[in-house]
């Protein structure tokens, strides 16, 4: 269908992409495998015609469409839901004016028999025909499903394109390709930005789509549900492996172990024959052999081995200031934009240390609560912030802040204050800016690499709350791990918006989940949170409930799901049984303070000043011990559900 001919890339001196080729068939459901900055988007690009190669070629078979969905979007903010969308249909739109015009000439002349009205006939003959083949006169109606299918509602589709959010305008161009049905899809991060729904319906979608997939994603179920076959891009060459992801990364390592052995053998061999030449290079009786060893060296193609980086980055977030013990806390708090309601009158509360993620549609309320949370967005209802919290904040968009004409040195040199300049090369590092990448302009830098930098940016400064919203949108799978032990060590109180299940797994004990404008708290990790729902992964949250819902079934293997469950429930179990005790102990610690406090009332001669005092503390007592009894009650409900469900 489509053939990769020997593509070369080059950037002055430096060789992106080095005669690679290979052929995408029928049906075909590919996956693009390498570091950030590898090529894979530019490999993306030159196959759908928005980028020339350095050299070689694309072959195309001449009835081949593509579909292209790129990392960045730009969707016409003059416009609204449905007329974006009908955009799709340009072809079949033309020529709905060519049969209104063709007809108004026919109408209105006379000269029946002459040749060029006979031409005319015809020719709107060929029209209508190529109308009916697209079917023309049902494409508003197939719009408006598609449309509906992807999480629309009717009431959107008059909507400007400009109130809508980054995923929500992903789904008017994932319902532009559908519409088109083109033989084959590219697709650069596509669920970046999308929300939980909008990944599981496009995992399904591509699933049971007729034509071919070729993608770009760091979303490792999303690969695995996918594709099933993998080409990785590294050092500009491309291996190409029949399987899915978890396989791939199998096959990989045997294919990096055998690359290594035959890199040790040429360079043991290259070792020997210079040691040869230069031992016997003055003697003449030698040289025959000396210059067929040069001849026989200068003929060898030097082997390379990409260098995996397998160090251990023991990278933290700076020491957290101690704030208060109620970090935020929100009563009644709503926010509308104009008639839309997004946030109806919700309680939040959250402790000092605790980690929580933020999931749901988008759409529904989690960038908006985020941004309230830092300040950025009014509201009514109340919100209050603790003692001596300190805020770290990381956007959606945090990568489009950055000033592009900067090199990532400076970008960071100039925010660095006191000690901690010393450090910026290491810190730099770590999220693999490594040697003149540091002297790289931003605007040269790939989506991946702009998100690494802008999280270096939020290093640098102490907070004790991080709010982050989608992290890990353009990071490599590498970068998503660095962070994400990061946040395991870190001291403060995090609130993480994510859809990334894999993520999220050890790092949060407690899930929101954002649906209907309110807020529900679930008690647990992201995997117990899931056993709740009784869904087998974290994109079916949006469909559980909807009264039109389908048996959609996702290819997840069920040992593993059970396994993660349990080691979930055991781990979540554990912690509330600690709490339990530590309930215990502080109640037992406050009745005996409780005690002692009484004694002092029935002492002789303590005055009305000491007896005001006494009374203060004990009725502080009292109010901390109602609160451990609360607490101790709580647990004690969860464990006992805990135990139920586990049977």
């Amino acid at each position: 269908m489509v053939s990769v001919q020997d593509i070369s890339v080059s950037f002055g001196s430096f060789d992106l992409l080095t005669n690679i080729a290979f052929l995408i068939n029928d049906q075909d459901r590919i996956g693009l495998a390498g570091k950030n900055g590898a090529g894979k988007s530019t490999l993306l690009k030159i196959i759908s015609g928005l980028q020339s190669p350095s050299s070689g070629q694309i072959d195309k078979s001449k009835d081949v469409t593509i579909g292209y969905l790129p990392q960045q979007m730009r969707v016409d903010d003059t416009t609204t839901v449905l007329n974006e969308t009908v955009t799709a249909f340009s072809e079949i739109i033309g020529l709905s004016e060519e049969i209104e015009y063709i007809s108004s000439e026919i109408a209105r002349r006379e000269d029946y028999e002459s040749p060029d009205y006979l031409k005319l006939c015809d020719h709107l003959t060929v029209v209508e025909e190529r109308y009916r083949m697209l079917g023309g006169s049902n494409y508003m109606a197939e719009a408006e499903q598609t449309l509906i299918g992807l999480g629309f509602e009717r009431k959107d589709f008059d909507r400007p394109t400009k109130e809508l959010s980054g995923g929500w305008r992903m789904r008017i161009e994932l319902a532009k390709i559908l519409l088109r049905k083109p033989s084959l899809f590219l697709l650069d991060e596509p669920t970046n930005h999308l929300d939980i729904e909008s990944i599981q319906w496009l995992e399904i979608f591509l699933s049971g789509y007729s034509g071919a997939v070729l993608l770009v994603s760091h979303d490792r179920a999303f690969l695995d549900n996918v594709t099933k076959r993998t080409i990785e891009i590294s050092l500009g060459k491309i291996y190409d492996y029949k399987a899915s992801w978890s396989k791939y990364l199998v096959l990989r390592e045997e294919r990096r172990e055998q690359q290594i052995a035959a890199f040790r053998n040429q360079q043991k061999m290259i070792g020997d024959t210079e040691r040869f030449i230069e031992r016997f290079r003055s003697k003449a009786t030698k040289a025959v052999q000396v210059q067929s060893k040069i001849k026989q060296l200068d003929k060898v193609d030097r082997l390379e081995v990409d260098e995996e980086d397998k160090s251990s980055i023991n990278l933290r977030f700076p020491p957290s200031p101690r704030s208060g013990t109620i970090v935020v806390e929100a009563e009644g708090l709503s926010r509308s934009y104009g008639t839309l309601n997004v946030l109806n009158k919700i309680d939040f509360k959250i402790s000092r240390g605790e980690k929580v993620a933020f999931v749901g549609r988008n759409g529904e309320g989690k960038t908006t609560f985020s941004k309230i949370i830092i300040g950025e967005l009014d509201f009514t209802g109340h919100l209050k912030m603790g003692h001596n919290v300190k805020i770290g904040y990381f956007a959606q968009n945090q990568d489009e802040l950055l000033d592009e004409n900067k090199t990532v040195l400076m970008t960071i040199d100039d925010i660095a204050k006191g000690d901690i300049r010393t450090k910026i090369r290491d810190m730099l590092g770590a999220f693999l800016f490594r040697g003149d990448d540091v002297e790289k302009k931003v605007r040269v830098l790939s989506g991946g690499e702009r998100s690494r930098l802008a999280l270096v940016k939020l290093l640098l400064e102490p907070s004790n709350l991080l709010v982050l919203d989608e992290p890990t949108n353009h990071l490599d799978m590498r970068s998503k791990d660095i962070l994400k032990q990061a946040l395991i060590k870190f001291d403060g109180t995090l609130i993480v918006v994510s859809h990334d299940r894999d993520f999220l797994d050890g790092i949060v004990e407690k899930v929101y989940e954002f649906r209907h404008n309110r807020i529900k708290e679930h008690l647990g990790g992201i995997y117990e949170f899931l056993r709740k729902k009784k869904i087998q992964n974290l994109k079916d949250i949006e469909i559980k409930d909807k009264a039109k819902s389908e048996a959609v079934q996702v290819n997840v293997s069920s040992n593993k799901q059970k396994y993660l469950e349990k080691k979930e429930t055991d781990r979540n179990l554990r912690r509330l049984r600690k709490r339990l005790e530590e309930c215990e102990s502080e109640i037992e610690k406050i009745e005996n303070e409780i005690i002692a406090v009484d004694k002092t009332f029935m002492e002789p001669g303590n005055t009305s000043e000491a007896h005001e005092l006494d009374y203060k503390k004990y009725k502080d007592l009292k109010e901390h011990l109602n609160e451990e009894m609360n607490k101790w009650a709580h647990f004690s409900q969860e464990i006992e559900e805990f135990l139920q469900n586990s049977h």
